[in-house]
């Protein structure tokens, strides 16, 4: 919860431009926010972060910028969107907790290193075979984490029930499939 006895600092010509910048990328403006909780009580990853929904969008209300930069809520939330689609004012809050994690990833803090591992290990191998390769995403995701073992027992009950394959299954296309992915660099790069 926000502390109560947290000294606001004035907000600077950069805390506007940054909050101004956030606010287009996501289409949204703080403002409309007038905290009535709907989607921090819908949100199922609520309990795992430090600022739920309602209060991140506070702190950029109260431009404490930094704060919601830091915080481990924009790595942890799902961008399921309930918190959106709750919202009797219309703020795109999940578009923009993605709007932070990608300011805060151009700022150089990774956040929860677990997440980041995972979302790396999910794109690559989206990119490989055209789409998830569940036992490669755990592989590659223990070994970023230093946690080698961990679910290690899952994995063979999930084969056996025919859940997740040992080998990838590739799909047709997969070269339009590496395509987005070069746009997308090529776009990171222009900016």
């Amino acid at each position: 919860m926000i502390n109560d006895a947290v000294k606001l600092k004035p907000a600077d010509k950069a805390d506007k431009d940054l909050l101004a910048k956030l606010e287009q990328e996501a289409g949204t403006q703080v403002s409309l926010c007038y905290q009535c909780g709907k989607c921090s009580a819908g949100c199922p990853v609520a309990f795992a972060m430090d600022y739920p929904p309602r209060e991140i969008i506070r702190l950029l209300q109260l431009n404490m910028t930094e704060t919601a930069l830091n915080s481990n809520s924009i790595w942890v939330c799902a961008t399921c969107e309930t918190c959106s689609e709750r919202c009797p004012r219309g703020v795109e809050i999940a578009t923009l907790m993605d709007s932070l994690r990608r300011e805060a990833l151009r700022r150089g803090k990774k956040g929860d290193n677990k997440v980041a591992a995972f979302n790396d290990a999910f794109l690559r191998t989206v990119k490989m075979f055209g789409r998830t390769y569940e036992a490669g995403i755990l592989l590659q995701h223990n070994a970023v984490t230093m946690q080698p073992f961990k679910d290690a027992g899952l994995g063979l009950p999930m084969v056996q029930r025919g859940k997740i394959n040992i080998l990838p299954v590739r799909i047709k296309g997969r070269d339009q499939m590496k395509k987005i992915f070069a746009r997308v660099q090529e776009q990171r790069e222009e900016k």
